[in-house]
């Protein structure tokens, strides 16, 4: 019998983490779980409630309303893709937008809304074979994984990748504003109190600023099949 793995790879963003755990779930027949995009959806549900304004952010009101926060996946077989479902609204592309980017980060600070998130993420890894990327995957949600990748890339690859992305998705963004956006987006993740991004010990180190998705994809699938076979 195939042994099932949980596989975390976590990093920095606009690393490439979502499409490459994409990928690999894809290749092995896995759930995908991509819990920035839990962070993102209660970001954008924080805005949709005027929770985040120019005053700042409502932690009183997001908390009387966590419950009411539901985060699900589901496949699209027409596109071959997850996509990311807030409550019962498919919100895939808006919560990728740069109003969300802004402040997904403080929001994943909040103490509950982690621990909400975390009390899901390990409900659906419960019966192992998974790929999760995010941030503190390997640290904090399954720091007993089978695999954990940690992804790094240059700041001026990780731009412009996000760059494409959105204007792929017909965003009118400044390419200087993203490169600013991910600068602030790594000291925030690095330095915030609640689980702050750092490499896991076992985790393996991918610089994939000059690798394709298919290297990488050979990459890992030589790590998946050592440990399937206790090497």
């Amino acid at each position: 019998m195939d042994k099932k793995l949980i596989i975390a790879i976590d990093g920095y963003s606009s690393c490439g983490k979502s499409t490459f755990a994409k990928a690999i779930a894809k290749v092995l027949g896995y759930i995908y779980i991509d819990s920035g995009a839990m962070y993102r959806a209660v970001t954008l549900y924080c805005m949709r409630k005027g929770y985040i304004n120019k005053e700042g952010i409502n932690i009183t009101g997001i908390l009387n309303n966590l419950r009411e926060i539901h985060v699900s996946f589901t496949f699209n077989p027409d596109i071959e893709e997850y996509e990311t479902y807030l409550n019962t609204e498919n919100t895939e592309n808006e919560i990728r937008g740069i109003e969300v980017s802004a402040f997904v980060s403080r929001i994943s600070q909040i103490p509950e809304v982690r621990e909400r998130m975390v009390e899901l993420q390990r409900q659906i890894g419960g019966s192992k074979g998974i790929v999760m990327d995010g941030r503190d995957i390997g640290t904090v949600v399954f720091p007993d994984a089978e695999i954990k990748i940690f992804m790094t890339a240059s700041i001026d690859i990780r731009a412009k990748r996000r760059y494409d992305e959105l204007k792929t998705k017909g965003n009118n963004i400044d390419f200087e504003e993203i490169k600013r956006n991910i600068v602030a987006r790594d000291i925030a993740d690095e330095n915030r109190d609640i689980s702050p991004l750092r490499r896991a010990e076992d985790a393996i180190v991918l610089d994939n600023s000059r690798m394709t998705v298919n290297e990488q994809m050979i990459w890992v699938m030589g790590i998946i099949e050592n440990k399937k076979h206790g090497s």
